[in-house]
């Protein structure tokens, strides 16, 4: 299993678990019992760019990202809360209401045409999802986060997400181009919308990342 995340702190956990530790075309590349972890960037572009140079050139059966994320404020989800994604939005990507309007899609892999919303695989997400005792919820991606409560209220609301994040949108485009099954979990570290760190739980988010993942590999 390949294990990614967007940062290094994100990944620092896994350190201590892996047997090995290298560097990939600049990215920490972790080699550990029957995994591999792979620092991917923060964004969008670097997410697709990395997994995607990485899938052309290793074999991988199926693709974890671990994260932070911040919530959306229905979600009822607080800081320290793990979730497992059920779909990815990649709601930056056309109109204010997503590719369909303009009747273009951002992928077609066999007859299936992907706008801006990309399913996880669902076994994969079920075994999570088993494990954080919660269902697989819908993730939103953008390049540029919520920066008030009530845009994120109302990103929320049109796209039907919990969690807001800023890669997982493009790991899934890119796993599902390259036709391999991918899941995301998310530990959440902040409301999404307000901006200002001292109210956010990085620290306590990192922690519960570190403890889902336990026993996982």
């Amino acid at each position: 299993m390949l294990l990614v995340y967007p940062t290094l702190g994100e990944g620092a956990f896994l350190r201590g678990r892996a047997l090995r530790r290298e560097s990939w075309r600049g990215r920490e590349l972790l080699l550990g019992e029957g995994w591999r972890g792979l620092e991917l960037g923060i964004g969008k572009v670097n997410t697709a760019a990395v997994l995607a140079s990485y899938l052309q050139s290793h074999e991988v059966e199926r693709v974890l990202l671990l994260g932070i994320a911040g919530a959306y404020p229905h979600s009822a989800l607080r800081a320290g809360d793990v979730a497992v994604a059920a779909a990815e939005v990649q709601a930056d990507l056309g109109t204010a209401a997503g590719l369909r309007p303009l009747g273009v899609a951002a992928l077609r892999v066999g007859e299936q045409d992907y706008y801006n919303r990309f399913p996880s695989d669902p076994l994969f997400s079920a075994e999570l999802a088993a494990r954080v005792g919660r269902r697989p919820l819908v993730f939103l991606t953008r390049d540029k986060v919520s920066e008030s409560p009530a845009e994120a209220a109302e990103l929320a609301a049109f796209w039907e997400a919990a969690l807001e994040n800023m890669e997982g949108a493009a790991l899934a485009q890119t796993a599902a181009w390259f036709g391999v099954p991918w899941a995301e979990v998310r530990a959440v570290s902040n409301e999404a919308g307000v901006r200002d760190k001292s109210r956010w739980r990085t620290d306590l988010a990192l922690q519960a990342l570190a403890a889902f993942s336990a026993g996982l590999f």
